[in-house]
């Protein structure tokens, strides 16, 4: 570990989580967003920057050891936003980190990226059996996100390790998410197998806690050296009494990207919404 890692949109949640827990796990962090970060850690670098801007980004990542790069819009929103924000940040990233001589890259993809995919009737889903099906333009961006990963693992010889993320959340608050929550400490050990895994070349992996109703398989993300340690069955007694179980015929329950593959994030309705004057 000759320099630290650089961790873009490190001012999210994941963004969070990581800068708390990667240094506990050895590594030094440089975290990197749009605006300032209030609460620095001892030890931690901070850089203000667009992750669209590519000169910013190769002098972000000199030094690097590694990039961990979550920066973008996290939801879906309009084409222009999305392409800019999702697409030409992970081009720069990527260029960057080539220019800059660092080796390794992990991408923050997402279940969104193949969201149209059917939901196994049985069995668990492998990476291998679910191609591209994107169910929004930001599923779009993930998609191209791991498309411009294997472009530069296969071109420029970078390790690139795409995290297929679930639903990262500090607790799972839906139905569906008791099969595809993401706790914060499996976000945390996930990244670090990722940046400690031998020579991964390009691998893409589901981003899940070991769920007991989980539908992705984690064969290839414990081959890397990921071992969860949650389940969000602890949270299921409560989530059924308020919600019943799961109609598997449900939409929301019947396709990887649950409500992402529905009407309500057609570009008409996300577009509308989205030029809806905010309530006060």
């Amino acid at each position: 570990m000759s320099g630290p890692v650089l961790v873009t949109g490190a001012a999210g949640l994941i963004g969070t989580w990581l800068r708390g827990s990667l240094p506990e796990r050895g590594w030094a962090v440089r975290s990197l967003d749009v605006a300032p970060i209030a609460d620095v850690r001892p030890g931690e670098e901070q850089l203000v920057a667009d992750v669209t801007d590519l000169a910013a980004m190769v002098d972000a990542c000199t030094g690097a050891t590694a990039v961990v790069h979550l920066a973008g819009i996290a939801t879906e929103s309009t084409w222009p936003a999305i392409s800019h924000s999702n697409i030409e940040g992970t081009y720069a990233t990527l260029e960057a980190a080539r220019r800059a001589g660092v080796q390794r890259v992990v991408l923050a993809s997402s279940n969104h990226a193949t969201g149209y995919t059917p939901r196994p009737e049985q069995g668990l889903l492998t990476e291998a059996e679910a191609p591209h099906r994107p169910d929004t333009y930001y599923g779009v961006s993930k998609a191209t996100m791991e498309a411009l990963g294997s472009l530069y693992a296969d071109r420029y010889g970078l390790d690139v390790v795409c995290l297929r993320i679930g639903s990262a959340f500090p607790e799972p608050t839906t139905v569906r998410q008791l099969a595809t929550w993401l706790s914060p400490t499996d976000t945390v050990g996930l990244v670090d197998a990722a940046l400690r895994a031998p020579s991964p070349g390009f691998a893409v992996v589901w981003g899940v806690s070991d769920n007991t109703r989980r539908w992705w398989d984690l064969t290839a993300a414990r081959a890397l050296g990921y071992e969860s340690v949650d389940d969000a069955e602890v949270y299921a007694a409560e989530l059924l009494e308020v919600h019943g179980e799961p109609d598997p015929t449900d939409p929301v329950h019947a396709r990887v990207g649950g409500e992402y593959a529905t009407a309500a994030f057609d570009a008409d309705v996300i577009e509308a919404r989205q030029a809806a004057p905010e309530e006060p």
